[in-house]
C-alpha cells in the first residue's frame, strides 16, 4: 500500500453540512482517505461496467475496514442511460437487500454515475449519506462537487433531480491516467470554463500548461483539479442552491446542452458540448459588446487546443432555441445566458432570439 499523503484539501463551507474535497495520488488506498465516514452496517458502491473492473476491487477492499457488508451494483456506461430505468438500477438494489437509512452510498465513476447515485441518496428513504469517488476529470473538477444531483429527460438534461451534498469528495488523481484522450478532453472544458468567468490568471496558467494536463501530467493535474475546486467550492458556499451566483457556473453550458438534446444525450460527451457552447456563449458576449473578438479568438484557440468542439452541429436555430428554452436558468419562457461582461466576470442576462439565432448560425457547421 502506497504512503503517498493527500496532496490537497478544499473544504465546501455550507455550515454543518461542510464536507471535504481530497486531492491527490494513491487515495482509494489509503486508510486514512476512508477515516471518519458515516456509520452503518452496510455499504453499497455504484459504478459502471467500464470503471468497476479497474478500480472497484480497491475501493472495496478499502470499505471492508469500515463497514461490515459492502456490496457493488453496476451500471451501464454513458449518458444514454442517465434515466429512471437505470436510476432504478439502485432502488432495485437497495430495497431487495433490505438496505436501511444509514446505508451509505459510494458513487465511483464519472459524472452520470455520480449524478444518479447522489440523486438516489437523496431520495431514498427520504436521504441516506453518499460518498462521491470521481474517476474522470470532468466529474473531478465540476460534477461532483457541490451537491447537483439529476437524471436526464427526453426534452432536457438534468431536469429532474435534486440539490443534496455528498459526506465527502475523493479525487485520487491516479485514476485520470486510464481516461481515454476524449474524455481528457471533456474535463479540461470544465477546467477551461473558471478561467473567463473568475480567474483568468488561472486561464493563463491553462493556455501554458494545456500540453502537460492533455498528456496527464501529475503535478498539472494536481494544480487544475485544486483550482477548479477552489473556485466552485467558493461559489457553492456563497449561493447553494443557485439563485444567483452559482449560474455563472454554467458558462457555455445553455447552448451545450441544446446540442446534446438535439443531437440525443451521448453523441457528444458533455464536455464537447460545453466546450463549443463556451465558443458561442463567448460569441454572444461579443455581439452585445460585452467582450471583443481578441477574447473570442484567444478562448476558441485553447479550447481547439484541448481537443474540443469550437463548431456546433447544424441543428438550426430554431431547434436551439426550443431547447434552450426549458434550460434550468430561463425565467417565464426568457432565455437566459451566462455571458462574459469582462474577461474574469460573468453575468447572466437575456438576449434576442434574433440575436441568438446569428450566432447559432455563425457557429454551426456549413
Amino acid at each position: 500500500m502506497s504512503a503517498t499523503p493527500v496532496l490537497e484539501t478544499v473544504t465546501i463551507d455550507l455550515g454543518e453540512r461542510s464536507y471535504p474535497i481530497l486531492i491527490g495520488a494513491s487515495l482509494l488506498d489509503q486508510l486514512s482517505t476512508w477515516a471518519n465516514l458515516p456509520k452503518a452496517a452496510v455499504a453499497l458502491i455504484v459504478t459502471n461496467d467500464t470503471v468497476g473492473p479497474l478500480y472497484v476491487a480497491r475501493l472495496h477492499a478499502a470499505l471492508q475496514h469500515h463497514y461490515a457488508v459492502v456490496q457493488v451494483v453496476t451500471l451501464p456506461d454513458g449518458e444514454a442511460h442517465k434515466d429512471w430505468a437505470t436510476l432504478n438500477l439502485i432502488f432495485d438494489h437497495l430495497l431487495g437487500n433490505g438496505a436501511d437509512r444509514k446505508t451509505v452510498l459510494f458513487a465511483l465513476g464519472g459524472g452520470v454515475v455520480g449524478d444518479m447515485t447522489g440523486f438516489a441518496a437523496a431520495c431514498y428513504m427520504r436521504g441516506v449519506p453518499f460518498v462521491q469517488v470521481p474517476t474522470t476529470l470532468l466529474a473531478q473538477v465540476d460534477s461532483s462537487v457541490g451537491g447537483k444531483t439529476a437524471i436526464n429527460h427526453p426534452i432536457g438534461k438534468n431536469m429532474i433531480g435534486a440539490f443534496y451534498q455528498p459526506h465527502r469528495v475523493v479525487c485520487d488523481l491516479d485514476t485520470l491516467q486510464t481516461l481515454p484522450k476524449r474524455e481528457v478532453s471533456a474535463g479540461l472544458a470544465e477546467i477551461i470554463k473558471y478561467g473567463p468567468i473568475a480567474d483568468m490568471a488561472f486561464l493563463d496558467w491553462i493556455d501554458t500548461n494545456l500540453d502537460a494536463l492533455m498528456a496527464l501530467d501529475p503535478h498539472a493535474l494536481a494544480y487544475a483539479v485544486k483550482r477548479s475546486c477552489e473556485i466552485k467550492a467558493y461559489v457553492v458556499g456563497q449561493d447553494e442552491r443557485e439563485s444567483g451566483l452559482r449560474a455563472i457556473l454554467n458558462f457555455g453550458h445553455t447552448f451545450g446542452h441544446a446540442i446534446e438534446a438535439g443531437l440525443g444525450f451521448g453523441v457528444w460527451l458533455h464536455g464537447e458540448a460545453v466546450g463549443c457552447g463556451m465558443v458561442m456563449a463567448a460569441t454572444l458576449s461579443e455581439r452585445l459588446g460585452l467582450v471583443d473578438t481578441a477574447f473570442v479568438a484567444r478562448l476558441r484557440r485553447i479550447i481547439e487546443r484541448a481537443g474540443l468542439p469550437t463548431v456546433a452541429p447544424r441543428l438550426g436555430a430554431e431547434a436551439f432555441l426550443h431547447h434552450m428554452r426549458v434550460d434550468k436558468k430561463a425565467e417565464s419562457g426568457e432565455i437566459r445566458f451566462v455571458l462574459i461582461d469582462q474577461p474574469g466576470s460573468a453575468v447572466v442576462r437575456g438576449a434576442p432570439d434574433e440575436l441568438v439565432a446569428q450566432v447559432v448560425d455563425a457557429c454551426s457547421a456549413a
